[in-house]
């Protein structure tokens, strides 16, 4: 699995930053499902599978989006590797919920399938969906997610900014509402890293440390290059 924070970083284009990890990773991949269910900024599944297929197109991977198959189950069974780009995570959820398709996608993945996951993508690879920075537009019927990791990503994971007079609350700040009621741990992830799952083995990869916060703890810095050892 790559669970990365973002599809894009600043000044780059869609993938861009990721694909030499990308064509590692799918090096005997011909053909990749995509699920476009997160629609971001509220495009349609066509729109953001183009997108998708044009950043692949690049090392030569054909994309096929979940929505153009009948059968959505059999579309992730079938498939040869798996991408579920970013967005909104409460819609992506709901619609994971609604095809019935999330403990096929855990399955498949627990198989050793190649997945990919950006933003909300990443999210869902988490114990839960509890730490995304997302707008609840809808109510999928439950927060958890997949499972595949056994703590919680939040993704885009900002700093405080010194000197800043925004009065909103911080990443930091709601992370800790959250561990007063929840244990699962939460993983900063900055924009621009990215994990490396192999079997039971977990790599921050990229450029930036993360931030690991724990129930009753105080965060710590995880560099990039170290596992993850939760």
């Amino acid at each position: 699995m790559i669970i990365a924070s973002t599809s894009t970083v600043h000044g780059s284009k869609y993938l861009a930053y990721l694909m030499p990890t990308l064509k590692f990773h799918f090096n005997k991949v011909k053909e990749l499902l995509f699920i476009p269910y997160a629609r971001p900024s509220g495009i349609s599944y066509d729109e953001y599978t183009v997108i998708a297929k044009e950043a692949f197109s690049t090392i030569n991977i054909d994309v096929k989006g979940i929505h153009e198959l009948k059968n959505p189950i059999e579309a992730i069974k079938n498939a040869e590797a798996i991408f579920t780009g970013g967005g909104n995570t409460f819609e992506l959820v709901n619609q994971l919920y609604k095809n019935n398709v999330l403990n096929v996608l855990k399955e498949v993945i627990d198989a050793g399938i190649p997945y990919l996951g950006t933003s909300a993508g990443s999210n869902i690879c988490g114990v839960s969906m509890m730490n995304t920075n997302d707008m609840p537009i809808v109510y999928p019927p439950s927060f958890v997610t997949l499972g595949c990791i056994s703590f919680n990503i939040n993704a885009h994971y900002l700093d405080p900014i010194e000197g800043s007079k925004h009065m909103g609350e911080t990443r930091e700040t709601r992370i800790k509402e959250f561990h007063v009621f929840n244990e699962t741990p939460v993983l900063g992830l900055r924009e621009g890293s990215w994990l490396e799952v192999s079997n039971d083995k977990i790599m921050l990869r990229g450029k930036y440390s993360a931030r690991l916060f724990q129930q009753n703890q105080k965060p710590i810095e995880l560099e990039s290059g170290v596992e993850v050892g939760l």
